[in-house]
């Protein structure tokens, strides 16, 4: 951030009213800049917020400070109306790239979206999904029965990944979690850590019987047919967090909570 008291901010906020009252306070006294003109964007809401503003802002290189207003804040700071400035230009920043998902569905149509948390294959019906998984073009597991799978970034390691008992990833591991949501067979078979640069392709067996969808971050596309998922290392979010507060701590915290 420019070392100076004239940073270029750009507010943005949910329509949460916590979230719209810090917006109101913030612009009155720092003023507002549009996106393409701004140093630094100062996200106000929860995780979900900051996952939006993240994606609509991927191609603009800008880094993003939130500051919690939501429910829940991984990605956010504490939120306070005092010195602002002070810790914009304390911040610490860490560098993340997202997931690109390419799904196949079986009217044949396309769909590529990009996750920053991680990329889900669910069951849409009452019966289980039969999944093929193969890692970078070789079969490792013909058939994973299962409600679901997903891969996680180290970023959202802590969210659905951790929740369905997938492992918590350091943010400078270069790795990323592929994990079952309550797999019947192989029974218990909870996943695998794989590299960062690895390929996951994902066949679903008898889609027309067991229909699944996928979804990146919220956007989901149904009846799949084929799912591939990597790393997305030409695209880079920029996150800033108070010193002491960053991403590694917080994965560090989850893991002793």
């Amino acid at each position: 951030m420019p070392k100076n008291d004239r940073v270029k901010i750009a507010f943005l906020a949910s329509s949460a009213e916590l979230a719209q009252s810090a917006l109101n306070f913030f612009v009155k006294k720092f003023g507002n800049f549009e996106l393409d003109d701004a140093e630094i964007i100062v996200a106000l809401g929860g995780d979900g917020f900051m996952l939006q503003t993240l994606h609509a802002t991927e191609r603009l290189n800008i880094p993003v400070y939130g500051m919690n207003r939501g429910t829940i804040g991984f990605l956010m700071n504490e939120f306070s109306l005092d010195s602002l400035l002070e810790r914009l230009q304390a911040a610490e920043e860490a560098v993340i790239n997202p997931l690109r998902m390419i799904a196949i569905c079986t009217d044949g149509s396309r769909h590529t979206e990009l996750a920053i948390n991680e990329v889900s294959l669910l069951r849409q019906g009452p019966q289980a999904a039969k999944l093929r998984i193969y890692v970078d073009e070789k079969l490792r597991l013909n058939e994973l029965d299962c409600d679901g799978a997903l891969v996680a970034t180290p970023a959202g390691s802590t969210a659905y990944n951790y929740s369905a008992h997938g492992p918590i990833l350091p943010i400078g591991s270069e790795v990323l979690a592929l994990t079952a949501i309550a797999a019947f067979r192989p029974r218990r078979w909870q996943g695998a850590v794989l590299p960062k640069v690895g390929k996951v392709r994902f066949e679903v067996i008898d889609p027309e019987k067991r229909p699944v969808m996928a979804d990146a971050d919220s956007r989901s596309v149904r009846d799949v047919n084929i799912v591939e998922i990597e790393s997305a290392g030409d695209i880079s979010h920029r996150l800033l967090f108070d010193p002491g507060h960053g991403l590694e701590e917080r994965l560090i915290q989850e893991q002793f909570a």
